[in-house]
């Protein structure tokens, strides 16, 4: 059986303009405070706001969500539903034309972008690899964007997370399970699609898995195969590489910038960090992956298509980024809604 999609899928200095606090009078009860566990419900609000938004994320000193705003109406609704109301000058929706604008000039490889809601900025990150001409070129678009964008640079390399060793495996190539899902009639795991890209039977070493369902890489960066193999104990668990604990999953989040997560992978077990952009592109040498989640969780190679996840909650699966476990770097994940979405895959 072989799974099918809907037919529609397809695949500077930083400006701090921050607004006023008002408080409110006496004979007005304070709204409960909005803190990092009611990150759906500032997202909801955030999202209602329409072009009046410029996105939410978690405090990481306090620990409260700010929603950004672009007017004084936007602020006080916020403000109203127990967030931080942050006015900006720029909307979610005009930071996004910015970033569809230098796709064409900036998605060359070795670049990555992505919307940092706490500086109101398109953020564009070059590595080692583009200089001369590329990189004038994505100096220009950076420029041109005034004040909504900035440039940032790495030393590292953008790079896949594949290898080859253990943990799940495909011809000479090792990655790591993402979740256990299923569908009514099947049961499947999801990773990451260029992993899945490189062939179509899976083992875990010596027992034969599954075969490949379903692989989208570039554009997308997921992959889905099927459990050949219903004898093998499949837990909607992450393995937690200390003993044999794990961390349940009972839920598929959204990622929220400013957010605690944690990732585990079959080469570097589990490490943790924060969230620090949505609807990130990153383009690597074999293509341009877009819509992922940015971090500073480190991860290195054998890692893709690993767990991301806050809690119980599954919320990515690793993809590629920048430099290592031992000095630290950024590392990109194909959120887990998008596949559990296109293929209508249940945890479990």
């Amino acid at each position: 059986m072989r799974l099918t999609r809907p037919a529609a899928v397809i695949l500077a200095a930083p400006v701090l303009l921050v607004g006023t606090v008002l408080w409110p009078s006496a004979a007005q009860a304070a709204p409960e405070p909005l803190f990092a566990a009611d990150a759906p419900a500032a997202t909801s609000l955030s999202e209602s706001l329409g072009a009046r938004s410029g996105g939410a994320y978690i405090d990481t000193a306090s620990g409260r969500m700010v929603v950004a705003v672009t007017d004084a109406a936007a602020a006080k609704q916020v403000r109203q539903s127990g967030a931080i109301a942050k006015t900006v000058k720029y909307s979610a929706a005009q930071l996004d034309s910015v970033q569809a604008n230098m796709s064409k000039t900036v998605d060359t490889p070795g670049t990555a972008r992505h919307t940092d809601v706490v500086t109101n900025q398109v953020v564009v990150t070059v590595d080692s690899t583009v200089t001369g001409a590329r990189l004038a070129a994505v100096k220009a678009a950076v420029a041109a964007a005034g004040d909504a964008a900035r440039l940032e640079s790495t030393p590292d390399k953008f790079q896949l997370f594949i290898a080859g060793g253990q943990a799940i495996y495909t011809g000479g190539s090792r990655c790591s399970l993402g979740f256990n899902v299923r569908t009514s009639s099947a049961l499947y795991f999801v990773t990451a699609g260029h992993c899945t890209n490189a062939g179509s039977t899976w083992t875990n070493g010596s027992t034969t898995l599954g075969t490949r369902a379903a692989s989208s890489f570039p554009g997308n960066d997921y992959g889905v195969v099927r459990y050949t193999n219903t004898s093998i104990a499949r837990p909607s668990a992450v393995y937690l590489y200390s003993g044999s604990s794990t961390q349940s999953i009972t839920s598929v989040g959204n990622a929220v910038t400013g957010q605690s997560v944690r990732r585990s992978g079959s080469t570097t077990g589990v490490r943790s960090g924060s969230v620090t952009g949505t609807n990130a592109t990153v383009t690597y040498p074999q293509g341009t992956v877009s819509g992922l989640i940015r971090t500073n969780v480190c991860a290195q190679p054998g890692d893709s298509g690993g767990s991301l996840f806050a809690g119980s909650s599954g919320l990515g699966l690793t993809s590629g980024g920048s430099g290592n476990c031992s000095t630290g770097g950024t590392t990109f994940f194909q959120p887990l809604n998008e596949v559990m979405s296109v293929y209508g895959l249940s945890l479990g």
